[in-house]
């Protein structure tokens, strides 16, 4: 038996290959089919979150460090 991946056998790569491909189809198919919520079904712009009014601040109540 072989410990180190570049003296592994030919079939030894492939399975390597095999189960990295399955993996990399599975995490896809889960991030396709994911969703963010079910409580706004009917909103279009479902996942989208907006801005609010901006916020103006006046003054400073910090102390000055000199």
């Amino acid at each position: 038996m072989e410990t180190t991946l570049q003296g592994a056998s030919r079939t030894t790569h492939l399975k390597i290959v095999l189960v990295s491909l399955v993996a990399a189809i599975a995490f896809v198919a889960v991030g396709i089919n994911a969703k963010i919520s079910d409580s706004d079904a009917n909103s279009a712009d479902r996942g989208i979150v907006k801005a609010g009014q901006p916020t103006a601040y006046a003054g400073k109540d910090s102390a000055a460090i000199r």
